[in-house]
């Protein structure tokens, strides 16, 4: 038996569709608020020791059929002592962006969970510190999102580095001694 089926065995109303495309073999988690259970599950049971990444789609416009959910989130999880790899898809709808923090059961989830949020504005509950990653607080919106407006602009922010010129300034030479 598959993973993905065994994982279709035991969390029925929560797993989608599955299938391969080596090496990954692909599930769809239709249940966003199963995310925590599956992943403690391979981490636990089959080994799948390390989120290797966490990415985000947006299916804003696609061309192919509507979607359900304008967002998926994708799950990379990789088991040393398997050598397997496993791809979870879970679509997270617009209005209702919020899933589950994977970060007590791995700490790289961390990072990756601030980027997603930080780029698409997808939020993950339980998370320890969800402040914003690549941009500053005071940036308004999320880049990666297919409305953002290329030509937006952002609102300026006070120098917070204190000793360092504005950009464009040459910098005072230090002298032999001084710190």
């Amino acid at each position: 038996m598959s993973l993905g089926a065994e994982l279709k065995a035991l969390f029925p109303g929560a797993v989608g569709a599955v299938r391969q495309d080596p090496p990954f073999e692909i599930v769809t988690v239709t249940d966003k608020g199963a995310i925590v259970s599956i992943a403690s599950f391979l981490k636990a049971s089959k080994g799948f020791n390390a989120l290797m990444d966490l990415t985000a789609v947006d299916y804003l416009g696609y061309r192919s059929a509507p979607r359900a959910a304008r967002f998926e989130l994708v799950y990379y999880f990789f088991s040393f002592s398997r050598k397997a790899r496993i791809r979870l898809l879970v679509p997270v709808p617009d209005s209702d962006a919020v899933v589950q923090s994977l970060t007590p059961l791995y700490g790289s989830a961390n990072w990756l969970e601030r980027e997603a949020w930080d780029m698409y504005g997808i939020r993950f509950a339980g998370h320890p510190d969800p402040r914003r990653l690549l941009l500053y607080e005071e940036f308004s919106g999320h880049p990666l999102r297919k409305d953002y407006a290329l030509t937006r602009q952002q609102p300026r922010v006070a120098q917070i580095f204190p000793g360092v010129p504005p950009f464009g300034a040459k910098p005072a030479v230090l002298k032999p001694g001084e710190p």
